[in-house]
């Protein structure tokens, strides 16, 4: 019983904290101890029920999961998974949560009409299964330091559409990423003298959020990559949702080519498949950073990059929420410098200059 993860279930219907606590008890290591009905409810259970993993609906009536989530990470950390609806305000609250400290999220349906339980199941045994391990994490490392806005008059910022593209940054992240975006990507000067692809392993519907709340922060244009538009100095390009982000064109007309190739590691996006086709296409400066994640995407592709001249950053142990992407990375022998997150910025702009 000391190895069995337990799970509380926060949801405003009875119906959905009935399916997904179906589903987890269904499961051998796993079991709900406890469920709420809403944030205030939940609050007043966790200290009592002490549970390694919590999913969270973000809609609730008298404490919204937002809030809840906030004091959560304020005064005593658990690994939160959010429940988001497949919506565009939905999309948005859950890059909010995301940032704010929640390790990951599920989508469920629009209606109780339409649950398909057996992906359902899948998604959240997976997601919990990855993030139990977190909480001390968590506990160690949570801060809630604000990000880097960017100063007054930058709103019009405008990438570089004439300048000579010749150096490019490359990140790859998964579970715990948005948070250690929001930590890296704000932090780049708007003259950053390169452009920066990212790979987020994240579903279709949710990427343009992430991108537009990095936009909101940042010093540079952040968007949501598109098929055949130019890569330009000074522009963050996420990659979509379901696409791999690769390269194509010359070395003075350089595309983003959006593919649904199969996919790689498990992903669509991969980091895998960015670093492939920048070894490619290469002919520039390239560093590439490789973030908080479950498994090893990013790790293969490192091979290619380095025979261009790339230099590689992995995200330091101390500061990941899951320590295996950076670790299958470091475990190649091909990685320059690993570093914790709040200096991966700093590292960036010293490999490129």
């Amino acid at each position: 019983m000391n190895n069995m993860i337990k799970i509380m279930v926060v949801d405003d219907s009875a119906f959905m904290r009935r399916v997904i606590t179906d589903i987890i008890n269904a499961q051998p290591g796993m079991a709900v101890t406890g469920t709420a009905r809403d944030g205030a409810d939940a609050l007043q259970k966790i200290s009592e029920l002490q549970p390694d993993v919590i999913t969270m609906d973000i809609e609730m009536p008298k404490m919204d999961g937002l809030t809840a989530l906030k004091k959560i990470m304020e005064t005593n950390p658990v690994p939160v998974i959010m429940v988001s609806s497949l919506t565009r305000s939905g999309a948005e609250q859950t890059m909010q949560a995301l940032s704010m400290g929640a390790v990951d999220f599920i989508t469920k349906p629009a209606s109780n009409l339409n649950v398909d339980i057996n992906q359902l199941k899948d998604e959240i045994v997976r997601k919990i299964i990855t993030v139990a391990g977190t909480k001390k994490k968590l506990q160690n490392s949570y801060v809630t330091g604000n990000v880097i806005r960017p100063e007054k008059g930058s709103e019009h910022k405008q990438p570089n559409h004439t300048g000579k593209l010749n150096k490019l940054v490359l990140i790859g992240t998964s579970t715990g990423g948005p948070k250690a975006l929001h930590q890296v990507i704000p932090k780049f000067p708007a003259d950053l003298d390169a452009a920066v692809l990212v790979v987020q392993h994240m579903p279709p519907g949710f990427t343009r959020s992430l991108a537009e709340r990095l936009d909101s922060l940042s010093n540079l244009q952040v968007k949501e990559a598109e098929h055949m538009e130019p890569v330009v100095t000074g522009c963050v390009y996420i990659a979509p949702g379901d696409y791999h982000l690769t390269l194509t064109g010359s070395r003075n007309d350089l595309l983003i080519n959006l593919t649904r190739s199969p996919l790689r590691n498990g992903h669509r996006p991969s980091v895998d498949e960015m670093f492939y086709s920048a070894a490619e296409y290469s002919w520039s400066r390239i560093v590439g950073v490789i973030m908080t994640g479950m498994g090893q995407d990013g790790a293969a592709g490192l091979a290619g990059l380095r025979a261009k001249g790339a230099r590689i950053i992995a995200e330091d142990q101390s500061t990941c929420i899951v320590y295996g992407m950076p670790k299958a990375a470091v475990e190649t022998g091909l990685v320059d410098r690993v570093v914790p997150l709040g200096k991966i910025a700093d590292e960036v702009m010293k490999m490129l200059h």
